[in-house]
């Protein structure tokens, strides 16, 4: 059968329902049949790796009816370790993930790490988790799925879209064994290859990959010592390269590849072989491989993270090179500023703009992403030019304010959100400070709003049913009032309870009657 036609129609002209978008009404397509009786679930997510697990999740805590479909019958067996950075590990605190998370990984101090420049952590790191914690990829995925299962969420593996159409009150999803749902919202988290953008028909440019390398985990045979010492010497120009004990006798290693092929082809054991040879002088007697990859630097930005009720999260609206490790925590993020929304939509309390603000917050964040991953690579080339400029970037990296400015924009701790004119506060995340009740992310676990009041005479009112309030908070905060959103971004700086009220109108709608 071939794939449904995808028509992008504007959403609902329903109060409860009414989004935003670019286009004409349109009816949809006769393609896909829209019975309301296939009207099964709130939000159909494509995709349950970690952004899509962790989407789930969010939208369940409001009451949302989600389904996760995952192309895969069986999770990745490939044990490859993956960082979560500072502002990932508060996110997690948040939803008080964190205890479950971080025995399973292993804490390294925090560092600067640009472009694979060692130095020591700056001074200013305001927050409570300032490390970075490695844990391996199929581990994070499966405790992101669970979380989500747990909360009433619907995962079907061995499923996958193979069209879709949108009308004015929600989206059929057909499967590839030609089996049909509905939905009013359909989030394509399917990977940089992502189904969805592409049945979509969103633009995804930017540069193809230029570099590839190939990484995996397997036995040598040779001592480690030997190793130590010629891998420190081929790191002094090729960053690209390394052998990093992950067990007992087990090696991650890390090599460039001999040229740019087809992602989809798994290197061999002979190609690492054949490329440790060539930069090494020995293949190092690797054998008995765990697992085998390649990734390439290839590096692209959705046009639109929104078409009508169809929207884009993770790779599926940004891909770029591995280099700092953002990737995963780049899409997690992305769920995070999503959910609430999407959810407060569905809910029929979301302000008409709410939703647009995803795309508007969270594709200029992506950008910034795909601009320091592309310096970085630049400074990994062998080049005489490029290696000059890491020098001195090495240099430069001595002084606090230029360390500290690179390790925020890599562990995300630094963005501030466009919200208007206001204090540098405005915008920015608010670290987890100590509380009369404990910690202050504490208090965000159901992802609600949270309103930090000092004074003791404001209120939240007919927002009680979205927002928290908590009087006297903390010694720590040196501002009146503090309006936190559920992702934990202030969007309120003041004292003042009808311009409280009107930002309360902004981010969480009108007040319950």
């Amino acid at each position: 059968m071939h794939p449904p036609r995808f028509t992008a129609d504007a959403p609902s002209t329903d109060p409860v329902e009414r989004d935003s978008t670019v286009g004409d009404v349109r009816p949809a397509s006769s393609a896909l049949t829209t019975d309301r009786a296939l009207h099964t679930y709130d939000v159909i997510i494509a995709g349950c790796g970690p952004t899509g697990a962790m989407l789930a999740a969010e939208l369940r805590l409001h009451d949302v009816r989600v389904l996760v479909l995952e192309r895969e019958t069986e999770p990745a067996s490939a044990v490859r370790i993956v960082g979560l950075h500072i502002r990932s590990l508060e996110l997690m605190a948040m939803r008080g993930l964190l205890d479950r998370i971080r025995p399973h990984g292993r804490q390294r101090p925090a560092s600067a790490f640009f472009a694979a420049i060692a130095k020591p952590a700056p001074k200013g790191l305001d927050s409570r988790y300032a490390y970075l914690l490695g844990i391996p990829q199929p581990v994070i995925e499966r405790l992101l799925e669970e979380h989500a299962i747990e909360l009433g969420a619907q995962v079907r593996r061995g499923l996958a879209v193979a069209g879709f159409e949108q009308d004015d009150e929600g989206v059929t999803v057909a499967l590839a064994d030609g089996e049909q749902l509905r939905s009013r919202y359909l989030v394509g988290c399917d990977g940089g290859r992502s189904t969805v953008r592409k049945l979509l028909g969103v633009g995804f440019p930017g540069e193809p990959a230029r570099t590839e390398s190939l990484m995996g985990e397997m036995d040598v045979g040779v001592p480690q010592e030997e190793i130590a010492a010629t891998v420190a010497e081929i790191r002094e120009t090729h960053q690209r390269f390394w052998l990093r004990p992950a067990g007992v006798g087990v090696y991650s290693v890390l090599v460039p590849a001999a040229g740019v092929s087809d992602r989809a082809e798994p290197p061999t054991l002979d190609d690492f072989k054949h490329q440790l040879r060539a930069i090494a002088g020995t293949d190092f007697g690797v054998h008995s491989p765990r697992w085998l990859s390649r990734f390439g630097d290839a590096t692209r930005l959705a046009d639109s993270y929104r078409v009508g009720r169809v929207l884009l999260a993770g790779d599926a609206a940004h891909i770029h090179p591995p280099i700092g490790g953002q990737g995963l925590n780049l899409g997690v993020q992305d769920a995070f500023n999503l959910g609430w929304k999407l959810a407060a939509r569905i809910r029929g309390w979301a302000p008409e703009a709410l939703l647009d603000t995803y795309q508007a917050e969270r594709r200029p964040v992506a950008e910034a992403v795909l601009d320091n991953t592309r310096a970085q690579t630049e400074l990994l080339s062998t080049e005489p030019g490029a290696q000059a400029v890491r020098r001195l970037l090495t240099e430069l990296m001595d002084f606090d304010e230029v360390n500290l400015h690179l390790l925020k924009k890599i562990t995300a701790i630094g963005i501030r959100y466009d919200f208007g004119a206001g204090p540098d506060l405005l915008g920015r995340r608010l670290p987890d400070m100590d509380i009369k009740q404990g910690h202050l992310y504490g208090l965000l676990h159901r992802g609600r709003g949270l309103l930090l009041d000092r004074t003791e005479r404001l209120r939240v009112g007919g927002w009680s049913d979205r927002v928290d309030h908590l009087a006297d908070p903390t010694a720590e905060l040196d501002v009146p009032c503090v309006l936190l959103r559920p992702d934990g971004h202030v969007a309120w700086i003041g004292d003042d309870q009808q311009d409280l009220d009107d930002h309360l109108s902004r981010w969480f709608g009108e007040p319950a009657h």
